[in-house]
C-alpha cells in the first residue's frame, strides 16, 4: 500500500490552529511522526482563504526541514498546486486533478516530462457522479487526456470518490465496481482515496475505516490518503494484502509486526 499521510491539512481543526498561530514545531513534529511511521508521501494542504501559495511554501519548507519524504501538494486550485511544486526539493504528487474545468490542461503539461505523480478525482463539471457508469466516463476521459500528454498510468492515483457511508444507498458497492473497472482496464494505475471519508458522522469511526480498507484492497486499492500512525489500520492493511495473495508467505505482515508498525505497543 502506498501511504499518503493525511495529517498536515488545514481542514483538520488542530492543524488549522497550528497554521493560524504559525506553530512551526507542531507542524514539523506531525511531519516527522508520519515519515517515521512509513508514509510514502506527506500530504500538505493549507486550506486557507487568503495567501494559499505563501502558506503552502512555509508549510512545505517546514516539512522538508525534518524529512526527505516526498510531498503531495494539495489544493482544490490546480494552479496553486503547480506553484507549490516549485518549493519541493524532489518529485512528489499533485493532489489533485479532475474532469472539472481546465484542471487537466493546467497540470498535465507541467508534470508530463517529470517524475511527479498525480491524484485524479472522478468528478467533472456536472459534479460528483451518482453512478458507476458516470464515474467511469470521467475516468476514461482523464486517462485519455493523460495519454495525450504521455503520462504513464503508473503515475496516476485514481480516487473513485469515497463518500460518507451513512448517506450511501448501496454501501460501497458502486465504489467497488469502479475500482474493479480501473483494475481491469488500467492495471498499471493506482487506486486511491481518503479512507477516513467513509466514516464521517458515524460512531467509533476506526472500525468502519478498517472494514472499508479491507474491502477496498480486495477491489484493487493500493494507495490511500490515511493516518499512517493508526496502528490498527496499518495492521488490517497488511493482513488484507496477505489474504488476497499480495504478500508472499506473509513476509510483509510478519516483518512489519516485528518492526512494531502494528500490533501491541511495546
Amino acid at each position: 500500500m502506498i501511504i499518503i499521510g493525511e495529517k498536515i491539512n488545514g481542514s483538520i481543526p488542530s492543524m488549522a490552529k497550528a497554521i493560524a498561530e504559525r506553530n512551526e514545531e507542531w507542524i514539523k513534529d506531525v511531519a516527522k511522526k508520519q515519515a517515521d511511521a512509513g508514509a510514502d508521501y506527506i500530504d500538505c494542504c493549507a486550506s486557507v482563504e487568503e495567501g494559499e501559495v505563501e502558506t503552502l511554501h512555509w508549510m512545505i519548507d517546514l516539512i522538508q526541514s525534518v524529512t526527505d519524504t516526498p510531498i503531495a501538494v494539495d489544493s482544490p486550485n490546480a494552479k496553486v498546486c503547480i506553484e507549490g511544486m516549485k518549493f519541493c526539493k524532489r518529485p512528489g504528487m499533485i493532489n489533485s486533478v479532475s474532469g472539472e474545468g481546465d484542471k487537466m490542461d493546467v497540470v498535465f503539461p507541467v508534470i508530463a516530462d517529470t517524475k511527479w505523480d498525480v491524484m485524479a478525482l472522478l468528478c467533472d463539471d456536472t459534479g460528483i457522479p451518482k453512478t458507476a457508469e458516470d464515474r467511469i466516463r470521467v475516468l476514461d476521459n482523464i486517462m485519455a487526456k493523460a495519454k495525450e500528454y504521455g503520462i504513464a498510468e503508473s503515475r496516476i492515483h485514481i480516487d473513485p470518490l469515497i463518500e460518507m457511508l451513512c448517506t450511501a444507498e448501496d454501501g460501497i458497492a458502486m465504489v467497488r465496481e469502479v475500482m474493479r473497472y480501473i483494475k481491469e482496464h488500467y492495471p498499471k494505475a493506482h487506486i486511491s482515496g481518503a479512507i477516513s471519508n467513509i466514516s464521517f458522522n458515524l460512531p467509533y469511526r476506526k472500525i468502519v475505516n478498517i472494514a472499508f480498507a479491507c474491502l477496498a484492497i480486495d477491489a484493487g486499492m493500493d494507495s490511500a490518503v490515511m493516518d499512517p500512525l493508526s496502528r490498527d489500520l496499518r495492521g488490517a492493511i497488511y493482513a488484507a494484502e496477505a489474504l488476497i495473495g499480495e504478500d508472499y508467505m506473509c513476509m510483509e505482515y510478519i516483518s512489519n509486526f516485528r518492526d512494531g508498525i502494528f500490533g501491541p505497543q511495546q
